[in-house]
């Protein structure tokens, strides 16, 4: 790509005025409580119109993070089938926002269930949804049931959607959490997915391979900035970190030093 982009997931009150204090050229944004099952709904004063006017006077990319609750790969009828619903009102509301993509966790199947099931449960949801922006697929941290977890999964899940263009959002804290080392995140998910269209740019406070999702400060977790670093430039595509909000400024400070002096 042209130029990579560097900035943060923040509060979606007022994104463009905390993007622009810190110099960042993307932000991303929930459109309501991540841990809940109500339609999207845009704090942003003027709705989304307004938000995807003054992102673009501001020369801000805006991507929309999905609830953490969405769950297509279940086989839970009562998780899933919302999730269907909950996933097209965010790509709706994204479209709207004018949003460069959404993303999306893989999800799990439950204990005892064949994996196999989660990526044709998958499958079904691409077939049904009328995705207006690109959906980003992000890999997840733990859980042996997971379907973005591990490369064999991944794969699995590749060969469901793959075909229905699907994009992939590479989390660096997940994918080191998960036993991929920062030097083959890049290489060996991009040989599952033939893409990486957005990295988090997270490190991480837990040994690799831990299987814990818990986010540090860049430089200051068992990933490291170098490494991290290397992955955005690896990668080729807009970062956004979801680091602490104490150090969350420093830390788009940093990547945007780096890139900038290149």
């Amino acid at each position: 790509m042209a130029e990579q982009r560097i900035g943060a997931h923040v509060k979606q009150g007022d994104p463009i005025t905390t993007s622009k204090a810190t110099g960042a050229g993307a932000v991303q944004i929930f459109l309501g409580d991540p841990q809940d099952w109500k339609a999207p709904k845009l704090a942003y004063p003027g709705g989304a119109e307004t938000l995807k006017a003054d992102a673009e006077a501001a020369g801000l990319t805006v991507y929309v993070h999905a609830p953490y609750v969405v769950n297509v790969a279940t086989t839970n009828n009562r998780i899933r089938i919302p999730s269907r619903k909950i996933l097209q009102q965010h790509v709706d509301v994204a479209a709207q926002v004018g949003a460069a993509g959404l993303v999306v966790h893989g999800g799990h199947v439950l204990k005892g269930d064949d994996p196999q099931v989660g990526a044709d449960n998958w499958r079904k949801a691409a077939e049904r949804l009328d995705a207006k922006v690109p959906v980003f697929i992000e890999n997840t941290a733990g859980g042996d049931y997971a379907m973005a977890r591990k490369l064999d999964r991944l794969a699995m899940l590749w060969d469901a959607v793959g075909e229905f263009g699907f994009g992939f959002c590479l989390d660096t804290c997940h994918a080191f959490s998960a036993g991929i080392a920062p030097e083959d995140m890049v290489e060996k998910t991009r040989a599952i997915t033939g893409r990486i269209d957005l990295v988090h740019a997270n490190d991480s406070r837990d040994p690799f391979d831990s299987g814990a999702d818990r986010h540090a400060t860049i430089g200051t977790g068992t990933i490291g900035g170098e490494a991290i670093v290397a992955v955005i430039e690896a990668a080729g595509t807009d970062a956004i970190v979801e680091t602490p909000a104490e150090g969350q400024d420093d830390d788009v400070a940093y990547l945007l030093n780096y890139f900038e002096a290149r």
